[in-house]
Formats: C-alpha cells, structure tokens, sequence
C-alpha cells in the first residue's frame, strides 16, 4: 500500500525545486494509466496550478527526416545562451504491434541533453491521434511548475489529425526541406490552417533555388486559407539549423509573435481555450474508462457480441437501447 500523502509531498517539493528527478517521476506518474497514481497526480497538479502558465508553449511538425532534431536543439540552445530554461517534450511514434517506440530524441540532442537548464522528456505517442501523447497537456503544467520559460513539443509527423497539437500550444511551426517533389502535395489542409511559421530548413546553395520557390508556393497556398481567429498572417522562413542560418532571426519573430498575442491579450484567451478543451476530454476519458470496466457495461457488451456472433446484421437498435440504459432513458 501506497502512502499517497507523502508520494504527493515528494513530487509538488522536488517539482518546484526544479528536480529533474522528481519532475521525471511525476511525468511517470501522468503518464500512468493506474487509478492511484491518476489521483495522486491530479492533486499535485490542483497545488502547483499557481506555478503554471508562464512558458511559451511551442509545436513543431514536419516529416521524418526534415531536421526536426536538429532544429529543436538549435533553438533550445539559443534560447538558453539567452537566460531561459528549456524543456523538450518529444513525442516519438509507437508500435502497433509491440506497443512499444523507439524513444531516440534524446540521443540525437546530445548537447542540448547535457545543459542545466534544459529538460528532455522523450514519450510514446501510444494510441492518441495527433502527434501527441495522452498526457502531454500535464507534463506541460509539470514543466511549467518546475520552472521551465519554453516548452518545445516535438510531434510525429504530418498527418489530417496532427492539428491536435494546437489544442496545448500557442505556437505551430512546421519544418520543410526544399526538395524536387510537390512538396505541397503532402500537407494537408488541417495542418496548413494550424501554421503560425514555416521554416524551409537544410537550405545550402545546390537548393537554394528549390527553397525560393517552395516559400512562394507556401506563401500563395497560405493565403487562400481563412483568417485565423487571431488574425495572424503566418510566415515563411529559409534557413539551416546545422548550419545556424536563419535560426537568431527565427527567434526574434517568435518573440514579436508572442508580443502581438499578449498586446491584444489573445495569450490569455488561447490558454483558456486550451484548459476548457483538455477538461472536456479528460472528463470524457475517465468517464469511458471507468464505464467500461464496470459489471453493467461488460454485461450490456456481451449481449451486443452475443447477437454478432449469430451472424445477425449488427444491432443497432440493440444499442441504441443498451446506450439508453446506460443514461437512464
């Protein structure tokens, strides 16, 4: 038996000490799917929620191969050179099969790793849609809590439902490379209507050409999509992370991007957006969870395979009438 008291003392200290240790520990614990460890998270989230909130909260998209990495180490770096602590919430791919994920971003951010201030939590996408993992919304607020001024999501890919992401961060930014393909071909619309900022990257003179004309094919494709709550028109940048081109200029637009948000106090409002829409799904998740484990549902299930075992057509007004007794209709 646990003693989730002191479990709960533990955590909320070492978070706000900026123990990485701790910090680790509790992300373990949100990502956990055991009820005790559910509760025990829940409450030291509810006594560190005055501690969150004061990151940028940053996406970054792009397919396999498109210098992802080495761009997010690039920008941690810099944006530590400049005072701030960093955290990298990358979000590998899991198997279908295995359930398992390769979990290598760590070792790809060998020097970015090292640095005091920065903070690399490598997690498996599981299941979820997206790009991003069950519980990235409460490592957010761990990270946040134990003092970290940027976090970084690094997402799987570019997929229709890689949008999610945008639901737990202010910023979308996706990464391209200039290459002799329809490179616009491959994006679709969901993710084009998330972009704040499009970075070409591994821009060298043999493809500086291709990338000129990638940024006029993204900049028309933008304009054609509708004005953004916001009302902020994204950009299109070219540049190197290996080679450390663009990168500064990179971050000096983020900069007046967050300075637009704040001046017409849209921070505010995206982050209240982003605490009503995880509260809905969190509520709807355990709410599925908990029904599904319990006797009536197992039983009301068994009734339902029972009659698709008699190679009936399957019965929907058999559940429509089951969903019926589950809500006391």
């Amino acid at each position: 038996m646990i003693n989730s008291q002191n479990i709960q003392d533990q955590l909320i200290n070492g978070i706000l000490l900026n123990d990485r240790a701790i910090l680790s520990r509790a992300i373990t614990y949100a990502e956990s799917t055991l009820e005790e460890h559910q509760l025990i998270i829940g409450k030291v989230l509810e006594n560190i929620s005055t501690k969150t909130g004061n990151s940028i909260r940053i996406a970054i998209s792009g397919i396999p191969g498109v210098g992802k990495s080495t761009f997010i180490e690039k920008i941690g770096l810099k944006y530590i050179a400049r005072g701030k602590k960093v955290a990298v919430l990358a979000i590998d791919p899991s198997s279908s099969i295995s359930k398992g994920s390769i979990l290598g971003d760590k070792t790809r951010m060998e020097e970015l790793a090292i640095q005091e201030n920065a903070f690399i939590r490598p997690t498996s996408a599981g299941k979820t849609l997206g790009g991003v993992a069950k519980n990235t919304y409460e490592t957010i607020l761990l990270c946040e809590a134990s003092g970290y001024d940027v976090i970084i999501i690094e997402t799987v890919g570019v997929g229709q439902s890689e949008f999610i992401v945008k639901d737990v961060t202010d910023l979308f930014v996706l990464l391209q490379v200039p290459n002799t393909g329809d490179e616009l071909q491959g994006i679709k619309r969901g993710i084009m209507e998330c972009i704040d900022f499009v970075f070409i990257n591994k821009v060298e003179e043999n493809n500086k050409h291709l990338a000129k004309q990638l940024k006029v094919n993204l900049i028309k494709a933008l304009q054609f999509l509708p004005i953004k709550s916001n009302n902020w028109k994204a950009k299109v940048f070219l540049g190197s992370a290996l080679n450390d081109i663009g990168i500064e200029e990179f971050l000096n637009e983020i900069d007046d991007f967050f300075t637009y948000l704040t001046n017409n106090k849209l921070l505010d409002e995206i982050r209240q957006k982003q605490t009503e829409k995880h509260t809905k799904d969190y509520f709807l998740e355990n709410l599925l969870s908990k029904l599904s484990n319990s006797p009536f549902y197992i039983e009301l299930e068994k009734e339902i395979t029972a009659k698709v075992k008699e190679n009936k057509p399957i019965p929907y007004s058999t559940i429509n009438e089951l969903i019926n007794k589950i809500i006391g209709k």
